[in-house]
């Protein structure tokens, strides 16, 4: 009787000891931090959000409207809204010359966009192809999208979008064009890196290939080099890119991925690369995803590793994200979403 009654205590033991060492080994779940939360500043307009009658309100006042799509949190968003919305000397100009409105990506509050759509903010986000913010949308006397900016512009830069549609220069030539005329040509002097391979042919590399397009009139270059490209993590997932970086500004004569003649000019113009560094990936010769605004580290890698590792044949990038997001956090990994 006593031994049944210790062997029955001793497998007890067992079973409870087995259970703490499972829960210790378990990792603690990881945090997703560098979310910021920043209100609009006041001086947005509080608008009714029927856009036509904004429009109108606008155009009587010889001023644009801007639809500044953010949502809570958005460390790119903190940053836009920081650096330019909140900056004396481009917040005056945007006063005066434009009407803001803040419009949440994913928010319920009914908007009439025009005498043909009436929706919520995440309809009409999703109407609009939003899918990243922020997004800042440039709208004309017409009611017209004449300007999109997606994702993050320094201040430098989103100053000559800003009098490239308060001066109305969009019914005369490109944004692109605008940009390459009236930016200072003398910011950046180019940098190497190990990474970069010297390439005249794009249509030799079959397998993941990542073009980068830097100029010398690019304010975030510098950061790129010193934030990404020496970031452990992004070296990892840039591993099986062959990378290729391009000046923008040159002519000379260059293979494209499908064995065309082109030019570095030529590839940003063809792709509307408006933002310094930007940068295109491709695999298997098709072009998968680009990116033409500034990506902090952890989505710049994750973007690199949806490429690279296939994931774009099966999911949807969004879809990719929310996985992989739940994948880290899960494994205990900490993510920082910020700069």
């Amino acid at each position: 009787m006593i031994r049944r009654f210790i062997s029955a205590l001793l497998g007890v033991m067992f079973t409870l000891s087995a259970i703490g060492w499972a829960q210790a080994e378990e990792p603690k779940r990881g945090k997703l931090t560098g979310s910021v939360m920043h209100n609009a500043p006041g001086w947005f307009k509080e608008s009714f959000l029927e856009i036509q009658d904004d429009v109108d309100e606008a155009a009587a006042a010889n001023k644009h409207v801007i639809l500044f799509f953010q949502l809570n949190g958005c460390p790119y968003c903190d940053a836009m809204l920081t650096e330019s919305f909140e900056s004396k000397t481009i917040s005056s100009y945007v006063q005066e010359h434009f009407d803001t409105i803040s419009i949440n990506a994913r928010g319920d509050r009914e908007i009439v966009f025009n005498e043909n759509t009436t929706m919520n903010e995440k309809e009409l986000s999703q109407k609009l192809n939003v899918f990243a913010t922020p997004a800042i949308l440039f709208l004309d006397k017409q009611n017209k999208t004449v300007v999109r900016v997606n994702g993050y512009r320094s201040p430098e830069r989103f100053k000559k979008i800003l009098s490239y549609v308060a001066e109305k220069h969009y019914q005369k030539i490109t944004l692109a064009e605008y940009l390459e005329r009236n930016l200072s040509n003398d910011i950046y002097q180019f940098r190497d890196h190990k990474l970069f391979t010297k390439a005249d042919d794009l249509s030799i590399f079959k397998g993941p290939l990542a073009l980068i397009f830097e100029d010398s009139s690019c304010y975030d270059c510098n950061e790129f080099h010193e934030k990404h490209l020496e970031n452990k993590q992004v070296l990892k997932e840039l591993k099986p890119y062959t990378v290729v970086r391009l000046n923008a500004d040159s002519s000379q004569v260059l293979i494209d991925v499908d064995g065309s003649k082109t030019t570095a000019r030529a590839l940003a113009k063809k792709h509307n690369m408006t933002y310094r560094p930007g940068m295109l990936m491709f695999n298997e010769g098709k072009l998968i995803r680009r990116y033409d605004s500034l990506m902090f580290p952890h989505h710049f890698k994750e973007g690199l590793r949806y490429v690279a590792g296939g994931y774009y044949k099966t999911q949807s990038y969004g879809s990719y994200s929310q996985q992989r997001t739940e994948e880290l956090l899960s494994q205990g990994v900490t993510i920082d979403i910020s700069r």
